[in-house]
């Protein structure tokens, strides 16, 4: 009779839970189903001794009122009922610890992957770097500035939608190496039920196996900073084939870039192409601390208008973009940038605002301060 009980609560609940946002979902992944399963099992169980607890209280209360003539027992210890109530919630803890541990020991089974992927938080965004291969890139938020300033209408996705998703193929098991380079974040895919922090210093495991081609999203679940709302998570299933055409795609577009960095290294750019580039960079990844006129926000993030630095230390200005600077927000973008990039952004910032300076910074510049030549 217990089992059929529970059986109908975990029948009503898991009914409910399909059509409430409250409840969890069951996922894409066995695992995210297992996990799912036993929610649904311990909240049956907890319905189920919620009602036998209450309902023996109320039950008592009702029948065995003052206003019935009712004489309370006058009693002391019982072994009986000691026994009682030591044993059975021992043997429901067991019942629950039982498929809570399988369930544990599966989540954290990160052996024999068909795939791994090293994930780096990185304020504030999301670096992944596709182990024994040459691909890796950062994914960064790709809601627009304006529906974030409530100027354009929010989009279905907003605040969950990036310029480059994570690729991973259906069918196929795939470990996440789960770090970061500054504070704590956290990797957290529902559908995939992984959650787990991202420590710098230490590397955190976690696997999924996605059953179904699809587009899976998520966020950083830690607090890491004023943009920690602005730092999502795409991850986009793929059929095994299409997902080896896309990684000889990106291997191929990886191949290109390095050998467009060397020949940049050559040769020299013009100012107008510099200036057209670093503008470009500098609005979707400087201008949201530096402001688009950038005149900075007094007592958070300095202006580059008329600052010093930027009107006369080429090399320390460079610098600061490569390696960030300690003890501030100011992050480094040399692995996220391009020498091209960088040189541009360089380009555009000290000849922008009234600025003027005249100067024109070439990737082999950049190169120099990269490399100490």
């Amino acid at each position: 009779m217990l089992l059929g009980t529970l059986l109908s609560a975990s029948a009503v609940a898991e009914t409910a839970g399909a059509d409430s946002a409250l409840n969890l979902r069951r996922g894409a992944t066995d695992i995210s189903g297992q996990v799912y399963d036993l929610h649904m099992l311990m909240f049956a169980i907890c319905v189920v001794i919620a009602i036998v607890v209450f309902g023996a209280m109320f039950i008592s209360m009702f029948l065995h009122r003052k206003s019935r003539g009712v004489k309370p027992a006058n009693f002391h210890e019982s072994v009986k009922v000691e026994i009682a109530w030591t044993v059975i919630p021992f043997l429901i803890l067991v019942f629950m610890a039982v498929p809570a541990a399988r369930t544990l020991i599966a989540m954290e089974d990160t052996t024999e992957p068909d795939l791994t992927v090293l994930v780096t938080g990185s304020q504030w965004k999301w670096h992944y770097k596709y182990m024994d291969t040459n691909v890796d890139y950062y994914s960064l938020l790709a809601t627009q500035r304006e529906q974030i300033e409530n100027k354009f209408s929010k989009g279905e996705n907003y605040l969950l939608e990036v310029d480059r998703p994570l690729v991973i193929p259906t069918g196929q098991k795939v470990r996440f190496l789960i770090t970061s380079d500054d504070v704590i974040h956290s990797w957290w895919v529902p559908d995939f039920a992984v959650k787990k922090d991202a420590n710098p210093g230490f590397i955190n495991e976690a696997w999924t196996k996605v059953n179904e081609p699809g587009v899976y999203r998520g966020q950083c679940a830690e607090l890491c900073g004023k943009d920690h709302g602005f730092m999502p998570i795409v991850v986009i299933a793929k059929e095994p084939a299409e997902y080896d055409a896309w990684l000889n795609e990106q291997e191929e577009i990886a191949r290109r870039e390095k050998e467009e960095e060397q020949r940049l290294l050559a040769m020299s750019m013009s100012k107008e192409e510099l200036m057209s580039v670093g503008e470009r960079v500098y609005n979707s990844t400087c201008a949201s601390c530096h402001q688009p006129n950038g005149e900075g926000l007094p007592g958070a993030f300095p202006a580059l208008k008329g600052s010093k630095m930027v009107l006369e230390d080429i090399e320390g200005h460079i610098d600061i973009i490569l390696h960030g600077k300690s003890g501030t927000a100011m992050q480094a973008f040399g692995n996220m940038l391009s020498l091209k990039e960088v040189a541009a952004v360089v380009t555009y910032e000290r000849n922008a605002w009234g600025n003027d300076t005249g100067d024109v910074i070439q990737p082999k510049d950049v190169n120099a301060v990269a490399t100490g030549e």
